[in-house]
């Protein structure tokens, strides 16, 4: 199961007028554990920015889901409130979820998350729509497989390599 990170990175900003500044961006990527996403953000944001730059904290962000839209890279945190009841008392209680809508505005954002929730089978309602500061977010990408690679030998097949032994062994051959 993967989590959400934000991750913050701080590192020297030219701007189009020229100047540099020391700034701090957050960034929200989908790992396994603090420690991969630390690796993740090296990884991609290594790959643009020029210099050195220094990963200032990591926190656990709690999303029920992620609503990306091409046409907009501003990111709202929506906060959306149903009830539900407990299934061992038979209590109502509030539950909020957050989701995370790409939109040019606060309008277009309820209007987006409204879009999505509406085949939600109970009533909701969002109390809360908010700009967030995420410069840009790295989904989960699963580890690619390598089609061409010729196959490796197992274990059982594969030669000893030691100093006192010079024998190849194979599982499959009969003494």
């Amino acid at each position: 199961m993967t989590n959400w990170y934000t991750v913050k990175v701080k590192f020297t900003k030219e701007f189009q007028d020229g100047t540099l500044k020391r700034v701090t961006e957050p960034y929200l990527v989908n790992s396994v554990s603090f420690t991969d996403a630390e690796a993740r953000i090296y990884k991609e944001v290594g790959e643009y920015i020029r210099g050195e730059f220094l990963v200032t904290s990591i926190s656990k962000t709690d999303f029920a889901d992620i609503f990306f839209y091409e046409d907009a890279d501003v990111w709202y945190k929506c906060k959306v409130s149903y009830i539900s009841e407990d299934p061992d008392s038979g209590k109502e209680k509030k539950v909020n979820q957050n989701f995370l809508v790409s939109a040019h505005n606060v309008k277009e954002a309820y209007e987006r998350i409204e879009e999505s929730m509406k085949g939600l089978m109970v009533s909701y309602s969002i109390p809360n729509i908010s700009e967030t500061q995420l410069v840009e977010i790295f989904p989960y990408e699963a580890p690619e497989l390598i089609e061409d690679a010729e196959p490796r030998p197992s274990a059982m097949e594969e030669e000893i390599a030691s100093p006192n032994i010079n024998v190849a062994y194979s599982g499959d051959e009969e003494e």
